[in-house]
């Protein structure tokens, strides 16, 4: 009977090893899109790369609900999701933009990717100390991931006949610059940015969600050059609109995080004894000398 319990108890404990890898193993899966997508960029292969960052962005939405669905959430998990977010929602799309129109503008034109890459991970930094680990209603500033999938999919649709019939007399390089500086800003401002809601079959709200969320499922696996970007836009517009209109209706950070200063470290304070300089007498050393000795 001992034996038997022993054995199911190694089970359970590989069964949770396996379960608490599971999340980390999304993010890692984040990383590997987001470097594989640079690579096609830098191999001229945009339209790919702009498609593995959206599911690059798939993964880093299922990582978190995988944590949570299963309990395993950890300060580790939260600190490695932030620095893979710096690789494919930062890096990845600033090089895929500059690999695509940025290139050939001149020996200066790199310095946008650098911008954009400095507002994601301003972005990222700020959400760490803002919300990371709370519930929220609302995003404070645009997220990282929407704007990484609003850069890399803006070439796969400037390829479509939509783009050429409306909008051929557009400089796409000078386009994708300003798209660029845009959505940096987005993402280290106050713009309140909803979050996406969890479908609930008990109500009609929630089915039309889901119902919703299928119709589109099979809109950006049927047209997805028509779906990713244009739906992006929307959704930075919606933000824009609501804040306009209804403020921030969110309560937002008493101080920047920025200007915040991070209080001493207990373990690092000692506490000073009074006696430690209390004045006494002066130690023993050479002799002072009297003003007749200095002018002499």
């Amino acid at each position: 009977m001992s034996d038997r319990n022993t054995v199911a108890g190694a089970r359970r404990r590989r069964l949770r090893r396996g379960i608490i890898i599971l999340p980390s193993a999304f993010t890692v899966g984040n990383m590997f899109l987001g470097v594989w997508a640079i690579v096609h960029a830098a191999r001229g292969d945009s339209v790919t790369a702009g498609w593995l960052i959206v599911l690059a962005a798939v993964f880093d939405m299922l990582d978190g609900r995988i944590a949570r669905f299963t309990a395993t959430g950890s300060a580790f998990g939260e600190e490695l999701d932030s620095l893979v977010d710096a690789v494919s929602f930062g890096m990845a799309p600033a090089l895929i933009v500059y690999f695509t129109f940025l290139k050939n503008g001149g020996e200066w034109s790199w310095v946008i990717s650098f911008l954009y890459l400095t507002g994601a991970i301003f972005r990222l930094a700020r959400f760490n100390i803002e919300q990371a680990g709370t519930a929220k209603t609302a995003f404070h500033g645009l997220p990282s991931p929407s704007a990484g999938v609003c850069v890399s999919t803006f070439y796969a649709f400037t390829q479509t006949p939509l783009w050429h019939r409306w909008f051929s007399h557009v400089d796409a390089g000078r386009a994708a610059g300003w798209l660029m500086m845009f959505v940096a800003v987005l993402m280290v401002s106050n713009v309140l940015y909803p979050v996406v809601p969890r479908f609930n079959l008990r109500t009609w709200g929630g089915r039309l969600a889901v119902a919703t969320a299928l119709l589109a499922i099979v809109a950006m696996f049927t047209y997805p050059e028509y779906f990713f970007f244009p739906l992006i836009i929307l959704y930075i517009a919606h933000g824009l609109v609501r804040t306009v209109l209804q403020g921030f209706d969110e309560k937002l950070p008493d101080e920047e995080p920025i200007e915040t200063v991070a209080p001493p470290d207990p373990d690092e304070m000692r506490a000073l004894e009074y006696e430690d300089v209390r004045p006494g007498p002066r130690a023993a050393g050479p002799p002072r000398m009297t003003d007749e000795e200095r002018g002499s």
